[in-house]
Parts: C-alpha cells; structure tokens; sequence
C-alpha cells in the first residue's frame, strides 16, 4: 500500500524564477560579442514557445491537468501565506530557491540562504550617476557584475531580483482572512447549505415529532444573505410543512387543562403541537414579508397558494387568505392566476374545511371590492362563479316547518307523569355529555349539520350578492355622471361589470324576489333605454357588449323564477332591437351577442308576429354586413323564428309589394327604433340571395335552406327543428373556420378584374394625340408621373410589410402556444412524479 501511493503521489515541478524588468537587466560586453559571433543561432532562442515550454515542464504524467493546476495554485497561495505570516528583519531577504542552493540540517528541513536589502540611497545615487554618464556607468557595472558571477557574491545577485512589497503586521490578520474566504468560494458554501436542507428537510419528514427543532433550524437559512439559498429554504419549508400538518386544527390549551399534570406522552404531543404552530407562523410572516421584494414575488405567492390549497383547515388561515385576495388583483399574469386557481380550489372542495373558509374568502372579496371602488381586475370577481349552492337554499324554514306533520292528538291529551328530581338530574348530564362528544366530533371531522350547511351558505349569498349589488350602483352611478373614469384593468370604466352580470345570471334563482323589481329596473337603466324614444338616448360608458349582458340578466331572472314576476320585458326587445346595429366584431365580443340571440329569440316560447318580422328583417341585414360566425348564429336564430311564426314566411317571396299580410305601417323604415313600428311584413328578404352566394359553405347552405321554407304551406311545418343554438353554432364557426380565410377565390377576383380593366382600354392613333391640345408642361408631367409611381411603390412596399407582420405575429402565437404546452407538461410531469 505504502508503495502504491508514493507511485501515485504528485511531485510538482520547482517554481520558476521570479520575472525581472528589461531596465534592470545589465548586458555585458562579453555578452554582446558572443552573441554578434554566433548570430547563426540566434534564431533558436527568439524562436522559442514560452507557453508551450511552461506547460511541459509543470505537467506532471499520469494525471489530470485541471487537478495538477489545483496543486501549483494552492502551493503558492500557501508560499504567500507563509511569507505573509513569518516575521523577517527589515534588512534580511530571503533568496529564491531557483537562484541560491538550500543547506539541509540534520532535522532534514531545507534552509534557504538570505542577504541584506539594498537601501533607498544607494539606489537614489547610483540613479544620479548613471544619468552623468551612461556609458561609463555601462562599464563599470558590466565589470562588477562579472567579477560578482566569479566569486559568487549575494550583494550583487540582489540588484537583478526585484524588491518584494512590505506588509506591515497590523494587516497580516486581514490578508490571512481574506485568502481564506477566497478559499471557500460562494458556490461551495452554496453547495454546503444546500446539502444542509436536505438533510434537515429529510430528518423532518422521517420523524417529526422527535425532529420538530429542525424547524427552527431551517427558518434560521431563510435569513441567509445569499437570496438562492433563501429561495431554497423557503421550498424545503413548503415541502415539509405540506407533509406534516395534521388534519385538524390545534385548539389553543386553557389555563386549567396547563395545570393539570400530564404523562410523558401527552407533553411531548402539547411541545410538537406547540413548536408546529409557532413554526408555522414565523413561515407565514416571512412569506409575507418577501413578498414585497421582486426577486422572491412569485415564490413566496406560489408557496401561500399551495399552502391554502393543501391546508385550508389549519391554524392561521386569516392571514393566507388576505393575502392570496389581494394578490387577485395583481398585475404579474402569473401570481393573478395561481391565487385564481387557489381560491376556485377552496370553493369547489369544501369538504376540507366545512365551507367556513368560503365564507371568509366571500367576504374579504366584498371588502377589496369596496375599499377600491369597483375598480379591480375582473379575475377577482370570476372566481365566484364556482361556488355552488343548493337548490332549496331559498326556500323559507317556516313553510318547511308548516308541512311537517303533527303528532296525534290523543298522545297530545295524555297526561304525562312529571319526573323526579333525580331522574332530570341524569338527563342533563347525559345531555352535556352528548353535547361536548359531538362538539368534539364536528371539530375532528369535516362533515356538517343540514342545517350549519345552510347557515353558511346563506352567509357566503348575502356577501355575494352584497358585492354584486354595489358593483352595479357603482355601475349607474358612473354611467349616469358626465365624468368617464378610466381604469387600468380590461373592461375599461367597469372592469367589474362583466362577471358581475355573469354571477347575477348564474345565481338568479337564488335572488329574493323582493329584490327583483328594483333589479330589473336597475338592468333596464344599464343597458340604456329611455322611456321617451323621441329623446337622445345619454352618453353611456357601457360597451354593447355589457349592455347585451344585462338583457340576458334580465331575462335569465325572470325565467329562473317560473315566469312569476309581473314584469313587461318588451324595453329590452326594443334595447336588443336597437344594439343590433350598434355591434361591431373588432370592438365588442360575439359570444355575447349569440347568447343574447339565444336567450332573447330562440328560447321564447311565443313571439309576437309584428316583432318577430322585424328581428327577422334585421338579423338578415345583420348576416350581410359581418363576418361568418355572426351570420350563422343570426341565421340560426333567423330560421327559428320563421318556424316558430308561420305567417312571417310571406317575407320570403318576391313580390314588389312585399308580403301579401296587411300591417300597421304600409312601408318599411329600417332606422325605426321600435320593431313595431318598422313595418317589416312590407319587405322582402332580399339578403338571402346575396347570403346564398357567400365564400363560407355553412352560411350560404343555411341561406339557400331557409329560402327553400317559401314553398312550403302555412299550414304544414316539415322542416325540423335545429338542434344547435346561435352560441354553439358561434364558437364551433369561429373556433374552426375563421381562422383558415380562403384566399384563392379573392385572387380570383382580382384577376378578373384585371381582365376587365384590360378589355376596356383602348389604344389610340399617334395623329389622334398629335391633334389633341396637350396643355400640360413636361416637367409638370414628369412630377405627376413621379408621384403616381411613388404611390405605387409604398403600395407595394406596404403589401410587403403586412404580409411579413401577419407571419410574425402568427409565429409569435405558435411560441406563445408551444411554451403554455410545454409548461402544462413539466406540470403533469411534476404531478406525476409527486403522486
């Protein structure tokens, strides 16, 4: 063994000379004629590689070069170390190994000879007479310098070594320290508490109770300078905290139950208990805390995310849910969404937490939303949409009550025998006993009474519609003023409206109906109809699109409740008649417009026959002015409406009189605003025949089916029903074909057109534009001519441009897609991994 590892031992080469400045090099005589005798060979020494001969001579064989490097760095750090620390005489130096022969004591140690500095002055006079004469100076120092050689004398070896730098004590200290630190460099100390963590967080999860103060241990790294090693222990902390919260809530001890003496057991359960809690609130108030920096944001928002999500049941659960709706609103893409799916998660399993954890998430929603005056992103009010509620939860208790049955009436008579003292004695004991056990099986298990059940759900409706309810005042308040706010959020004015009107139409059947008047005559405002039609309607801050919503809303409450509300919704036809026109596909969303054609036509059951003709009408304008998914969905709802109303199919011939059914109004006017004083049965459905002829196949079938409707009887309906409604038939259009627009019938045109640009002109005779008067300069026609070519040429050039714009943004959103699919897999593989 001995052997072996002196073979393998690394024997580093001597360090080489110390580097001498060409001013203090002195050439000798002797020297520059043996070199002007031999100036053959003088080429073999310029010639040299003073690199490659370095590397030859430190490379040692058999060894690696990176380690061997290692070696010579260390074996001069600790030479300068040694010099550094080793007290010397101002007036002695040591000489390099290289250049004076070491004496071996009988101890073996090598003891390098030294020699006495040079001084200042006589460097400063030797200065002065080389700067009298040079050459003299030349010689005499050549001189010397030989017979210095010959005798082997050290004064004059130390005039070519150079004068090392002087290190006074007092910083000795200092030097030695800052080598050390260089010595244990950032990422070794990184990979030392990282290796840390690991073994703390694996202590902890193999045995928690015996490990419990490793916690304090671990929140101690969070406070360590180096910001990935906190990043670090606050994701080991996650992990840890995840895997041993229990499943209850720890209940803090009375006064009495600490006096009471307990067993070795129960004290070491009350520490654990005690030592989890405290732990657990240091890691929630430094979450806290590094939220507020950039650099730690969307870790420390991920990790109370996940820590609501895993235990939303447990102690401090105030303090995690403030701070996640807070973050609803927050303007990172990604923290908005993971705080998003935190709180939909809490609403759907409410098993976790017996459903008081929505209660408090409701409420603190309802209180943001006033403390920012409705002016938030619509995420915060989104999320609402996946509570759920039961069916029977507006139904009143005493009614419930009124129908139970009653006992009968002869054990009602009957005399009962009053107890004795004793006997009640031991039915209140036996009721507090039944009490505190179920008391202390409702606070270990999640499942609660019908009726606490109902309680809470009451609570989180009150707080819901409470915050629905002040974001439309707020809504009509700012619609109404002159002043128009502004808002940062999408949604403009009211980011909040949208899913407000949403939630509202979800949970209609939940409304009170007290509150259904004032309702619905809010909903009438919003949307922006004026009783008087003669009056110009009031500059609304609403968009056609929120005002389409709070149609739907209106209908969606009066159809919830059975149809029982004594309300005449024919100001919302009249409002819908009217927004049609006012629609553009580039400002407001289609979807819901399909979902108002739905609601408000397709679903009704009965149409009036003057209104029904002029949705008709107007929806086959519409169809002819839009995009594809729009007419579909009009044409769905336009061939319904024909099915539904027999009479209308008169619409549909081709008379110059129009329909053959006598109206109100003998003539049409297509800017009426009331549909029953447009006159609609005295048009025909011109559009059709345009529609049949339309680039997309769906919406010219459709057309050419509904005009085939001519030629069947009144009496008779063959034609089916179609099963799709205008928002299907929407999303499935616009989802699959509008994106792929055909492009080869629009070259078709153009080629056309050229054709007929061509044919029409016509080349004249050279004597026909002789004899025509030409008034014009040359120089006016070379101008024109310039500019008319210059136009061209940016035409062209911004054709170019567009097309080059239209691929980079298509490439742009392929990335986009690609990187959500590609983070959507390392999710499922991470959940994999974890499962």
């Amino acid at each position: 063994m001995g052997k072996s590892s002196k073979k393998n031992k690394v024997i580093l080469a001597p360090p080489l000379p110390p580097e001498v400045d060409d001013e203090d090099i002195i050439v000798s005589d002797e020297d520059v004629d043996f070199v002007e005798e031999n100036r053959e060979h003088v080429h073999l020494i310029t010639g040299l590689n003073r690199k490659a001969l370095d590397k030859v001579v430190t490379r040692v064989p058999d060894h690696d070069e990176d380690k061997v490097e290692l070696l010579y760095e260390e074996r001069e750090r600790k030479r300068r170390a040694a010099l550094a620390l080793k007290p010397k005489d101002d007036d002695d130096l040591e000489v390099d190994p290289v250049d004076a022969l070491p004496v071996k004591t009988l101890q073996g140690e090598l003891l390098y000879r030294t020699a006495k500095r040079a001084r200042s002055e006589d460097k400063a006079k030797g200065a002065e007479s080389k700067s009298d004469d040079k050459d003299a100076d030349a010689k005499q120092s050549s001189q010397k310098e030989c017979k210095g050689r010959s005798n082997k004398k050290e004064d004059s070896k130390l005039q070519n070594v150079q004068r090392p730098l002087e290190i006074p004590k007092e910083k000795l200290h200092s030097v030695v320290l800052e080598e050390v630190k260089e010595e244990l460099s950032a990422d070794e100390l990184f990979e030392k508490k990282k290796a840390q963590l690991a073994e703390l967080g694996m202590a902890m999860l193999e045995d928690p109770e015996s490990n419990i103060r490793s916690l304090n241990d671990l929140l101690i790294i969070c406070n360590d300078t180096d910001q990935r090693v906190v990043k670090l222990a606050i994701m080991s902390l996650l992990a840890v905290f995840r895997d041993i919260i229990p499943s209850y809530r720890i209940r803090q001890l009375t006064e009495k139950e600490l006096a009471v003496e307990v067993s070795k057991e129960v004290k070491k359960t009350r520490y654990y208990e005690y030592t989890l809690i405290r732990s657990y609130k240091a890691y929630l108030q430094k979450l806290i805390s590094l939220e507020k920096q950039p650099y730690f944001y969307l870790v420390a928002v991920r990790c109370l995310c996940s820590l609501l999500d895993a235990a939303p049941h447990f102690n401090h659960r105030e303090s995690l849910l403030a701070s996640v709706v807070k973050n609803l609103s927050s303007s990172n893409d990604v923290a908005r969404k993971l705080c998003s799916e935190a709180i939909r998660s809490l609403f759907r399993n409410e098993g976790k937490h017996r459903g008081e954890a929505t209660v408090e998430a409701v409420r603190l929603i309802s209180a943001s939303v006033k403390l920012n005056d409705c002016q938030l992103h619509p995420d915060v009010i989104e999320v609402c949409l996946s509570l759920k509620f039961d069916e029977d939860l507006g139904k009143d208790e005493s009614k419930e009550e009124k129908l139970k049955p009653k006992k009968n009436k002869r054990y009602q008579n009957r005399d009962v025998t009053k107890p004795s003292e004793k006997k009640k004695i031991k039915k209140e004991l036996l009721s507090k006993a039944r009490q505190e056990v179920h008391a202390d099986l409702r606070a270990v298990s999640f499942t609660l009474d019908p009726k606490e059940k109902k309680m809470i759900q009451r609570e989180t409706l009150a707080a819901l519609f409470e915050t629905y309810f002040r974001i439309l005042k707020h809504s009509m308040n700012t619609s109404n003023s002159r002043y128009k706010a502004t808002s940062v959020f999408p949604g403009g004015s009211h980011p909040l409206l949208a899913p407000c009107l949403e939630g509202l139409g979800k949970f209609s059947h939940l409304i009170d109906l007290d509150f259904m008047s004032e309702l619905i005559a809010c909903l009438k405002k919003l949307s922006g109809y004026t009783d008087h039609q003669g009056e110009i309607p009031p500059d609304n801050t609403l968009s056609v699109s929120e005002r389409l919503q709070c149609c739907i809303v209106a209908f969606k409450v009066w159809r919830s409740n059975l149809e029982a509300l004594n309300v005449d919704l024919q100001d919302f036809f009249v409002q819908f008649y009217n927004l049609i026109l006012e629609y553009r596909p580039d400002r407001d969303r289609g979807e819901v417009l399909a979902d108002a054609l739905k609601t408000l036509l397709w679903e009704g059951k009965q149409q009036d026959m003057l209104r029904a003709a002029a949705f008709i009408k107007r929806l086959a304008t519409f169809a002819l002015s839009f995009g594809s998914a729009e007419a579909i969905a009009a044409l769905i709802t336009l061939k319904h409406l024909l099915q539904k109303n027999t009479k209308c199919r008169n619409m549909l011939e081709n008379d110059a009189g129009g329909g053959s059914l006598s109206s109100l109004v003998a003539k049409y006017d297509p800017e009426a605003k009331d549909p029953y004083l447009s006159g609609a049965l005295a048009t025909v459905l011109w559009e059709l025949s345009l529609l049949q002829k339309h680039y997309d196949e769906t919406v010219s079938g459709m057309a050419s089916n509904i005009l085939s409707m001519a030629n069947l009887n009144a009496t008779q309906n063959p034609v089916q029903l179609s099963s799709s409604n205008p928002l299907e038939a929407y999303k499935d259009l616009s989802m699959g074909r509008e994106l792929s627009k055909p492009t080869h019938k629009v070259s078709q045109t153009l080629k056309s057109k050229r054709k007929r640009r061509s044919k029409e002109f016509v080349a004249l005779s050279p004597d026909v534009l002789e004899k025509a008067d030409c008034t014009v300069g040359e120089d006016e026609l070379r101008e024109k001519l310039q500019n008319h070519f210059v136009v061209l040429r940016g035409i062209s050039e911004n054709e170019r441009l567009r097309t080059e714009l239209n691929h980079a943004l298509s490439s742009i959103n392929m990335y986009k897609e690609y990187n959500k699919q590609k983070k959507e897999s390392k999710k499922s593989k991470k959940k994999v991994a974890k499962a």
